[in-house]
Protein backbone atom coordinates (compact mmCIF):
# COMPACT_ATOMS: atom_id res chain seq x y z
CA UNK A 1 0.00 0.00 0.00
CA UNK A 2 2.81 2.42 0.86
CA UNK A 3 4.55 1.76 -2.46
CA UNK A 4 1.28 2.39 -4.32
CA UNK A 5 0.74 5.67 -2.51
CA UNK A 6 4.31 6.78 -3.16
CA UNK A 7 3.85 6.14 -6.87
CA UNK A 8 0.56 8.04 -6.80
CA UNK A 9 1.91 11.05 -4.95
CA UNK A 10 5.23 11.54 -6.60
CA UNK A 11 4.64 10.09 -10.06
CA UNK A 12 7.80 10.93 -12.05
CA UNK A 13 9.39 12.63 -9.02
CA UNK A 14 9.60 9.40 -7.00
CA UNK A 15 12.98 8.31 -8.35
CA UNK A 16 14.50 11.56 -7.12
CA UNK A 17 12.68 11.84 -3.81
CA UNK A 18 13.42 8.32 -2.67
CA UNK A 19 17.10 9.14 -2.94
CA UNK A 20 16.91 12.28 -0.79
CA UNK A 21 14.12 11.43 1.69
CA UNK A 22 14.77 8.61 4.19
CA UNK A 23 12.41 5.62 3.89
CA UNK A 24 11.20 5.94 7.48
CA UNK A 25 10.29 9.60 6.86
CA UNK A 26 8.37 8.65 3.70
CA UNK A 27 6.42 6.00 5.61
CA UNK A 28 5.61 8.40 8.42
CA UNK A 29 4.45 11.03 5.93
CA UNK A 30 2.23 8.60 4.06
CA UNK A 31 0.78 7.20 7.27
CA UNK A 32 -0.53 10.70 7.94
CA UNK A 33 -2.48 10.75 4.66
CA UNK A 34 -5.77 9.13 3.74
CA UNK A 35 -6.97 8.38 0.21
CA UNK A 36 -10.48 9.55 -0.71
CA UNK A 37 -11.18 8.80 -4.38
CA UNK A 38 -7.53 9.38 -5.35
CA UNK A 39 -7.31 12.63 -3.39
CA UNK A 40 -4.82 12.40 -0.53
CA UNK A 41 -5.89 14.22 2.63
CA UNK A 42 -3.79 14.98 5.67
CA UNK A 43 -5.32 13.35 8.76
CA UNK A 44 -4.99 16.62 10.65
CA UNK A 45 -7.79 18.04 8.45
CA UNK A 46 -10.17 15.62 10.16
CA UNK A 47 -8.53 15.69 13.57
CA UNK A 48 -7.52 19.29 14.25
CA UNK A 49 -10.08 21.85 15.41
CA UNK A 50 -10.29 25.26 13.77
CA UNK A 51 -12.69 28.21 14.00
CA UNK A 52 -11.76 31.73 12.90
CA UNK A 53 -11.81 34.26 15.73
CA UNK A 54 -12.10 37.54 13.81
CA UNK A 55 -12.14 39.64 16.95
CA UNK A 56 -8.65 38.33 17.72
CA UNK A 57 -7.01 37.87 14.29
CA UNK A 58 -8.68 40.89 12.62
CA UNK A 59 -8.96 39.03 9.31
CA UNK A 60 -5.29 38.07 9.15
CA UNK A 61 -5.80 35.79 6.13
CA UNK A 62 -6.56 38.92 4.07
CA UNK A 63 -3.57 40.91 5.35
CA UNK A 64 -0.66 38.49 5.73
CA UNK A 65 2.71 39.99 4.87
CA UNK A 66 3.60 38.93 1.34
CA UNK A 67 4.22 40.38 -2.10
CA UNK A 68 1.56 37.99 -3.41
CA UNK A 69 -1.98 37.20 -2.38
CA UNK A 70 -4.04 34.06 -2.81
CA UNK A 71 -3.52 31.58 -5.68
CA UNK A 72 -6.05 31.82 -8.51
CA UNK A 73 -7.43 29.33 -11.00
CA UNK A 74 -7.48 30.42 -14.62
CA UNK A 75 -11.27 30.11 -14.80
CA UNK A 76 -11.63 32.40 -11.79
CA UNK A 77 -10.18 35.40 -13.65
CA UNK A 78 -13.27 35.87 -15.83
CA UNK A 79 -15.60 35.35 -12.87
CA UNK A 80 -13.84 38.05 -10.87
CA UNK A 81 -13.89 40.41 -13.86
CA UNK A 82 -17.68 39.95 -14.07
CA UNK A 83 -18.26 41.06 -10.48
CA UNK A 84 -15.46 43.62 -10.35
CA UNK A 85 -17.66 46.71 -10.95
CA UNK A 86 -19.68 45.80 -7.85
CA UNK A 87 -16.61 44.86 -5.82
CA UNK A 88 -14.92 48.23 -6.46
CA UNK A 89 -17.59 49.97 -4.35
CA UNK A 90 -15.92 48.55 -1.24
CA UNK A 91 -12.29 49.18 -2.21
CA UNK A 92 -10.14 52.21 -1.48
CA UNK A 93 -8.56 54.54 -4.04
CA UNK A 94 -5.19 52.79 -3.97
CA UNK A 95 -6.76 49.40 -4.68
CA UNK A 96 -8.94 50.73 -7.48
CA UNK A 97 -6.04 52.58 -9.11
CA UNK A 98 -3.85 49.46 -9.08
CA UNK A 99 -6.63 47.31 -10.56
CA UNK A 100 -7.47 49.81 -13.31
CA UNK A 101 -3.85 50.51 -14.26
CA UNK A 102 -2.19 47.12 -13.75
CA UNK A 103 -4.87 44.50 -13.11
CA UNK A 104 -5.67 42.50 -9.99
CA UNK A 105 -3.38 39.48 -10.42
CA UNK A 106 0.13 38.39 -11.31
CA UNK A 107 0.97 35.64 -13.78
CA UNK A 108 4.28 34.16 -12.65
CA UNK A 109 5.31 31.50 -15.14
CA UNK A 110 1.74 30.25 -15.34
CA UNK A 111 1.01 30.53 -11.62
CA UNK A 112 -1.79 33.06 -11.09
CA UNK A 113 -1.78 35.03 -7.83
CA UNK A 114 -3.97 37.83 -6.49
CA UNK A 115 -2.03 41.04 -5.96
CA UNK A 116 -1.21 42.40 -2.51
CA UNK A 117 -1.12 46.09 -1.67
CA UNK A 118 2.02 47.30 0.13
CA UNK A 119 3.16 43.66 0.41
CA UNK A 120 0.34 42.93 2.84
CA UNK A 121 -3.32 43.61 2.06
CA UNK A 122 -5.16 41.53 -0.51
CA UNK A 123 -6.22 43.85 -3.32
CA UNK A 124 -9.83 42.81 -2.61
CA UNK A 125 -9.73 43.40 1.15
CA UNK A 126 -12.03 45.97 2.76
CA UNK A 127 -12.47 46.85 6.42
CA UNK A 128 -15.46 46.45 8.66
CA UNK A 129 -14.27 48.40 11.65
CA UNK A 130 -10.76 47.08 12.25
CA UNK A 131 -11.42 43.67 10.69
CA UNK A 132 -10.29 42.91 7.14
CA UNK A 133 -12.81 41.04 5.00
CA UNK A 134 -13.24 39.99 1.36
CA UNK A 135 -15.11 42.42 -0.90
CA UNK A 136 -15.81 39.66 -3.43
CA UNK A 137 -17.50 37.60 -0.72
CA UNK A 138 -19.46 40.63 0.52
CA UNK A 139 -20.89 41.20 -2.95
CA UNK A 140 -21.73 37.50 -3.24
CA UNK A 141 -23.87 37.49 -0.11
CA UNK A 142 -25.39 40.96 -0.40
CA UNK A 143 -25.98 41.18 -4.14
CA UNK A 144 -26.46 37.50 -5.02
CA UNK A 145 -23.58 37.15 -7.48
CA UNK A 146 -22.42 33.70 -8.65
CA UNK A 147 -18.82 33.78 -7.35
CA UNK A 148 -18.12 33.68 -3.65
CA UNK A 149 -14.30 34.05 -3.69
CA UNK A 150 -11.22 32.23 -5.04
CA UNK A 151 -11.17 28.54 -4.19
CA UNK A 152 -7.84 28.88 -2.37
CA UNK A 153 -9.49 31.38 0.00
CA UNK A 154 -12.58 29.20 0.36
CA UNK A 155 -10.37 26.28 1.43
CA UNK A 156 -8.13 28.24 3.83
CA UNK A 157 -6.30 26.97 5.93
CA UNK A 158 -6.20 23.92 3.62
CA UNK A 159 -3.77 24.06 0.72
CA UNK A 160 -3.83 21.80 -2.36
CA UNK A 161 -0.40 20.56 -3.42
CA UNK A 162 0.23 18.73 -6.68
CA UNK A 163 2.34 15.54 -6.53
CA UNK A 164 0.91 13.42 -9.32
CA UNK A 165 -2.55 14.27 -7.94
CA UNK A 166 -4.19 16.48 -5.33
CA UNK A 167 -2.70 16.35 -1.83
CA UNK A 168 -4.56 18.36 0.80
CA UNK A 169 -2.63 19.59 3.80
CA UNK A 170 -3.36 21.89 6.71
CA UNK A 171 -1.09 24.92 6.41
CA UNK A 172 -0.03 26.33 9.76
CA UNK A 173 0.07 30.11 10.25
CA UNK A 174 1.08 31.86 13.45
CA UNK A 175 -1.59 34.47 12.72
CA UNK A 176 -4.24 31.75 13.03
CA UNK A 177 -3.30 30.56 16.52
CA UNK A 178 -6.52 32.07 17.89
CA UNK A 179 -8.49 29.88 15.47
CA UNK A 180 -6.99 26.78 17.08
CA UNK A 181 -7.90 28.03 20.55
CA UNK A 182 -11.48 28.80 19.53
CA UNK A 183 -11.71 25.56 17.54
CA UNK A 184 -10.94 23.56 20.65
CA UNK A 185 -13.96 25.24 22.25
CA UNK A 186 -16.36 24.87 19.31
CA UNK A 187 -14.96 21.39 18.47
CA UNK A 188 -15.29 22.16 14.75
CA UNK A 189 -12.74 20.27 12.65
CA UNK A 190 -10.82 21.86 9.78
CA UNK A 191 -12.85 19.67 7.40
CA UNK A 192 -16.13 21.01 8.78
CA UNK A 193 -14.85 24.56 8.88
CA UNK A 194 -13.90 24.25 5.18
CA UNK A 195 -16.91 22.19 4.12
CA UNK A 196 -18.10 24.79 1.61
CA UNK A 197 -14.77 24.89 -0.22
CA UNK A 198 -14.28 21.12 -0.11
CA UNK A 199 -17.76 20.45 -1.49
CA UNK A 200 -17.24 23.10 -4.16
CA UNK A 201 -14.02 21.42 -5.28
CA UNK A 202 -14.81 17.71 -4.88
CA UNK A 203 -18.59 17.42 -4.43
CA UNK A 204 -20.97 16.43 -1.66
CA UNK A 205 -20.43 12.67 -2.00
CA UNK A 206 -16.65 13.03 -1.76
CA UNK A 207 -17.01 15.20 1.34
CA UNK A 208 -19.31 12.68 3.00
CA UNK A 209 -16.77 9.91 2.32
CA UNK A 210 -14.09 12.07 3.93
CA UNK A 211 -16.24 12.74 6.97
CA UNK A 212 -17.14 9.08 7.37
CA UNK A 213 -13.53 7.95 7.19
CA UNK A 214 -12.23 6.54 10.48
CA UNK A 215 -8.90 8.14 11.28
Amino acid sequence: MIIELICFIYWHEISILTKIIPINYQENMLNNLINIENVLVGKEILEKKFTCDLDKCKGACCTMESDLGAPLLEEEIEKIEEVLPRVKKYLNEEQIKEIEENGFYFDIEGDLMVKAINSRECIFAYYQGDIAKCAIEKVYYEENTNFVKPLSCHLFPIRINQFGGDVLKYEVYEECSHAITLGNITEISIADFCDGGLKRKYGENWFNKLKNHKV
